[in-house]
């Protein structure tokens, strides 16, 4: 492919000034960072016509291209273009300072306005990758606890094997001791950990402590933030965690906040840097009703009630803080030490904790709200991936934790499926499910559900196919719910919940 590159930095330019990542004098000092990152002469920047460009991938794809052609990168391979691009927009991303202060000036006018310019910010620097992003599917399912939200994840890129290769000979590093340390705001990356040149932190103080927050580079929703301890200390649920997520969404009051539980099988996929996944957005959870009231006696001012979800939920209700946090603390550590052996749930297996929760923060009017999700990570000989996880019959669907994000309704099903849906789909609409089973592996595991659903929809056809599979892949996950709810949707599934409810009001709390 033949590429004018001097004629792509111009491109480029144009594409800061759009979107005010820079200002005319700010050009000359961008030109000359692009230069030393492509290794070129000086180039004079021209006029050209003007583009509305939303990301600058275009360009960015134009320059990787000519930059594999001319050596400037080891790979014509995704984590080598990744690095390389990834210097290119670090070229437009302001100094740590400058968007700290201009945060914290819209800060001034209001939250929203500051969380706004700093999600636009990140998107146009090209951090958040919205190119990617938009190549995920979504929809979402109807079922009898209310609208539950389905993405399947095409964004993230696929392992790269070369560099996986590669790797193997590089020297071991603990910089940065992890992908949410506050020391990868700049970092330059390595083919085993990812560039960060355009990346920039915000720092937030919670409970007197200095967290920081970001955006996830493959957002799920929006605004999808992390915040994240200054050091790296491993998760941890306590008292300190419900103060810290009620004071983010005090000065946050239109994002929510939540945290991963903190032990293995139930907790999220980073248990050892301290961290809270926010945003703005409203799930399924949020908008599902309180079934059943209970009353705290020991916490007068707080409501508290059990959420008509498939997961165990716990809500509770306070215009005061205080109390709030009491009240959750209480719960918790009742919760940690609760054993009900005819509802399956033990606490300890030997010295061996099981009982934690998943806690999400929200502010609704003069409200502060807490959802406590109830979790339990034993295993046993027929759930040996846990008893409380996604069992065997729908591993063919999704076989990964249950974390924060699909505890509140949005499922983030594996990329493989799409391809696998599209077989299964050809299956059902030409009535050959087995002859493509026997000839494609990744339709085999899919036989037995891809019946149910011919048995269940008489008239499959090319046109509604697609809707069919969407539907189901969304029942489907309502049931994956449902087996990590510590207390079934059942009769005594609902009334070993209350007994637990019931036992917080017992005397010797």
């Amino acid at each position: 492919m033949s590429v004018n590159i001097h004629e792509e930095i111009t491109r480029l330019i144009q594409y800061g000034l759009q979107k005010n990542l820079l200002t005319k004098w700010d050009i000359d000092v961008v030109r000359n960072k692009l230069l030393e990152v492509l290794r070129l002469d000086e180039c004079i920047i021209v006029e050209v016509k003007e583009e509305r460009l939303e990301h600058p991938a275009a360009i960015l794809d134009n320059m990787l291209d000519w930059a594999a052609e001319n050596n400037r990168i080891a790979e014509n391979s995704i984590t080598y273009r990744d690095l390389f691009d990834t210097k290119i927009m670090g070229c437009f991303a302001s100094m740590p300072s400058e968007v700290n202060r201009t945060f914290y000036d819209h800060y001034q006018q209001s939250p929203q306005k500051a969380t706004s310019y700093y999600y636009k910010l990140s998107k146009d620097i090209h951090y958040i990758r919205r190119d990617r992003i938009a190549k995920n599917e979504r929809w979402v399912t109807n079922t009898d606890f209310g609208e539950l939200e389905i993405t399947i994840n095409l964004s993230k890129p696929e392992k790269d094997p070369k560099a996986i290769a590669a790797s193997k000979s590089l020297k071991e590093s603990n910089y940065p001791l992890c992908l949410l340390c506050k020391e990868n705001a700049g970092y330059a990356g390595r083919i085993n950990h990812p560039a960060r040149q355009n990346h920039r932190i915000i720092p937030v103080e919670l409970q007197e402590e200095l967290w920081y927050m970001q955006f996830s580079p493959y957002v799920y929703y929006n605004e999808h933030a992390i915040v994240f301890a200054s050091e790296h200390t491993p998760m941890h649920i306590s008292k300190q965690t419900f103060k810290r997520l009620l004071a983010f969404v005090e000065q946050f009051p239109h994002y929510f906040l939540g945290s991963n539980a903190d032990l293995p099988i139930v907790g999220g996929s980073i248990l050892t840097h301290d961290h809270f996944q926010g945003g703005y957005h409203d799930f399924p959870m949020a908008k599902a009703k309180i079934n059943k009231l209970f009353s705290l006696k020991a916490y007068p001012d707080v409501k508290a009630g059990i959420v008509h979800w498939p997961m165990s939920v716990v809500r509770l209700q306070s215009s005061h803080l205080a109390p709030l946090v009491e009240a959750a603390d209480f719960i918790l550590k009742k919760w940690k030490s609760y054993s009900d052996q005819s509802a399956g749930i033990l606490a300890f297996t030997d010295q061996t904790p099981h009982n934690t929760v998943t806690p999400i923060a929200r502010k609704r009017g003069d409200l502060y709200e807490l959802d406590l999700v109830l979790r339990n990570n034993r295993t046993n000989g027929k759930h040996p991936d846990g008893i409380y996880h996604p069992h065997a019959e729908v591993h063919h669907i999704k076989k990964e934790n249950i974390g924060l994000i699909e505890v509140m309704g949005l499922a983030v099903l594996p990329g493989r499926l799409k391809d696998e849906m599209s077989l299964v789909a050809k299956g059902l609409v030409q009535n050959n499910l087995s002859e493509l089973a026997s000839r494609h592996d990744q339709v085999k595991k899919h036989v037995k559900w891809a019946e149910q659903i011919k048995k269940k929809y008489p008239h499959i056809e090319a046109e509604n196919v697609q809707s069919i599979l969407q539907q189901e892949l969304g029942l489907v996950f309502a049931t994956i719910l449902e087996h990590a709810g510590v207390f079934k949707q059942n009769t005594e599934g609902q009334l070993a919940f209350s007994r637990f409810m019931n036992s917080l009001n017992e005397a010797n709390h």
